[in-house]
This record gives structure tokens, C-alpha cells and sequence, in this order.
């Protein structure tokens, strides 16, 4: 069992101790954020590329 502030040495993430709240406020937060980014960048890819098929000229 850890102490607050002590460090988990375990290179496995199931060790970590996320029942606590700041692991789980942590990891939370980081799990959107990187959600956030995927689902922009995949809309931005999907609109380039329904936006390059509709193009009337298609040279470049």
C-alpha cells in the first residue's frame, strides 16, 4: 500500500494506484484530452479529404 506523495516503482500500469482520487482526476482528464485531439484531427483529415473529392478540378 502506498503513502500519498510515494512513488510506484511497478512499470505496469495496473499497479498504479488510480482508486485514489488524484491518479483517477489525472488520468481522467489526460484520457479526454487525448480523446479530444483524435476525434479533431480525425475530423480534420475526413473534411481534406470530402473536401479534395468534391473539388471540380482535381490537379493537385
Amino acid at each position: 500500500m502506498l503513502l500519498h506523495g510515494q512513488n510506484n516503482q511497478s512499470p505496469f500500469i495496473w499497479d498504479l494506484p488510480i482508486w485514489q482520487p488524484d491518479y483517477a482526476i489525472f488520468f481522467g482528464v489526460l484520457y479526454a484530452v487525448i480523446l479530444i485531439l483524435g476525434i479533431g484531427l480525425s475530423l480534420v483529415f475526413a473534411r481534406s479529404v470530402l473536401e479534395y473529392l468534391d473539388s471540380d478540378n482535381n490537379e493537385h
